[in-house]
């Protein structure tokens, strides 16, 4: 018999063989570089870089750099509430039915057995990292992001938001058809009061098939919009007693907005534009301007162009955090790893052809040709950092040949499928051909990034940092490009390239929240075990 069940009923009565063991307790690091006191973690960090030059006869030298950050991070936690642009849809309910499961330990049953609320597919959750290596035992140690530095816990943030359907939670949640019945029925009394808040709206970005559920409306011009979501930001956190509000866009896609000069070009611009109703100021800009208007980060999930360069501008005079664009969470979150894997292989991948069929709004909604023309940038754009990585496989600006497909299937509702063939050239120009199939439901995917973008905004609201031979400790640059690993096209600041492969860009949050606590960045050499005394 060739199969390895004799070692699969040995694994659960067997000691585990992998050097590795998770620990949840408060990490505390011992070191010159890190001091705790009540209120704060001082640390200082020796960040080394490589600066390159390439000669005129194309000498190639490399100048390794160091250089010395020191951070403070406040130790202790806001209290945080979260609101939604589209909080009625799929993902705003199934953020929403989380966290209240959550909240009031709710369980519920299905088929196959009774299921317990919590947070799986969370970075700041269930993910862990490595610390470092055991004294004792020489096992790999590893813990949560919370504890190196105080994180929120989702199941203390209030929820609220807009949306253009006035339908309560509870009916939104039925209709949305993402949630088990058993579970949906025992979050109807939580949430069955719950309505959404009337929604800034503009049918020239919306697709028509989304008109006959504009019900929730904010009346009047762009400017009394805005200043009503301002108002509505400003309630939430004083009804709440909040210290922060992070404002998501968690709705369908928009169309793109046209980047006019003397209108969205800067922040004075822009909100003249606002003021005078110019029909190319989306809703979506509406939100994020009156985010940053109240100091709210905001956080742009949808892959239209909301962050036009005068509401950048406007972030960076106020200091307010955005990001974007567009969540990364299925097919394309694994193109990211998968193409990343084969070009690092020294495999040249030739054609990636990609199919994606499923029924719920956001679909819907991508089956008018405008609204489909930014998901399909944001879908074709996510491999470009890891071609251009490699010009010996990708000369004279060679690129995959990369189509993308999606359909809308009414029956198959937030179930999501997914077909990918990958076909490359290996040795000897033979060819190596991956097919894979997945199949989920789209906003369980989606939410645990929702509830990570808050968690790591509020945190980076906490952090102030000291650059080499600055005297003034600052916060954060307001474009929140660390968060890239969460967005399909990741918006950065001024000349900072963009970061699509999804190691890199995991390894970048690990190793930043390390650096609060003067830990250095991970390696993954082990060089003490590779070498003999």
């Amino acid at each position: 018999m060739t199969d390895n069940d004799q070692l699969r009923a040995g694994q659960k009565a067997q000691t585990k063989s992998a050097r590795a063991r998770t620990l949840v307790a408060p990490v505390i690091v011992s070191s010159d570089n890190v001091q705790y006191s009540e209120d704060e973690i001082i640390s200082k960090y020796s960040y080394t870089d490589t600066k390159v030059t390439i000669g005129e006869d194309g000498t190639v030298t490399a100048f390794p750099q160091n250089s010395v950050f020191e951070f403070k991070t406040r130790r202790r936690v806001s209290r945080l509430g979260l609101m939604m642009v589209g909080l009625g849809g799929n993902n705003g309910t199934t953020v929403a039915a989380a966290m209240y499961a959550k909240k009031h330990s709710l369980e519920w049953q299905t088929r196959t057995g009774t299921h317990v609320s919590n947070y799986k597919g969370s970075l700041t959750q269930c993910g862990t990292f490595r610390v470092g290596t055991s004294s004792e035992d020489g096992t790999d140690v590893y813990s949560p992001l919370s504890s190196l530095v105080p994180m929120v816990n989702p199941d203390d943030m209030p929820v609220s938001g807009w949306d253009i359907s006035g339908r309560n939670l509870a009916d939104a949640m039925d209709s949305a058809q993402v949630l088990e019945p058993d579970l949906r029925n025992k979050l109807r009394p939580f949430v069955d009061k719950v309505v959404p808040l009337p929604a800034a709206f503009d049918t020239d970005f919306i697709a028509d098939n989304q008109l006959p559920r504009a019900d929730n409306l904010i009346p009047g011009q762009k400017q009394e919009q805005l200043e009503q979501l301002r108002r509505d930001i400003r309630n939430f956190k004083e009804t709440q007693g909040l210290d922060e509000v992070v404002v998501i866009w968690t709705a369908n896609s928009e169309r793109y907005s046209k980047e006019i000069e003397g209108v969205n070009d800067t922040s004075e611009n822009l909100l003249k534009a606002i003021q005078g109703n110019h029909p190319e100021v989306s809703p979506s800009t509406l939100y994020a301007v009156a985010s940053i208007l109240e100091g709210a980060p905001y956080v742009n999930g949808s892959p239209q162009n909301t962050l036009v360069p005068g509401c950048v501008k406007l972030a960076e005079e106020l200091q307010v955090f955005i990001c974007g664009d567009d969540f990364k969470s299925g097919q394309t979150k694994m193109k990211s790893v998968l193409v990343d894997y084969l070009i690092g292989c020294g495999v040249k991948v030739k054609t990636m052809v990609t199919y994606n069929h499923l029924g719920n709004n956001d679909m819907y909604q991508l089956t008018d040709q405008v609204m489909w023309k930014p998901k399909s940038a944001a879908k074709s754009k996510v491999i470009e950092d890891l071609v251009e990585a490699n010009e010996v496989l990708y000369p004279n600006n060679e690129k995959p040949d990369h189509v993308v497909v999606v359909k809308y299937v009414p029956f198959l509702g937030d179930s999501k499928r997914d077909v990918s063939e990958y076909t490359s050239e290996t040795f000897l120009d033979s060819h190596y051909t991956m097919i894979m199939h997945n199949e989920c439901l789209d906003s369980a995917l989606c939410a645990p990034l929702i509830i990570d973008l808050a968690v790591l905004c509020e945190l980076f609201q906490r952090i102030r940092v000291k650059v080499q031979g600055s005297d003034e400790f600052k916060s954060m640059h307001p474009v929140l490009s660390a968060l890239g690993f969460f967005m399909k096209i990741p918006k950065t600041a001024g000349e900072e390239p963009i970061v699509n492969a999804l190691n890199r860009q995991r390894a970048c949050i690990e190793n930043l929240v390390k650096a609060l606590v003067g830990l250095p960045a991970e390696s993954h050499l082990l060089l003490p075990t590779k070498c003999q005394a």
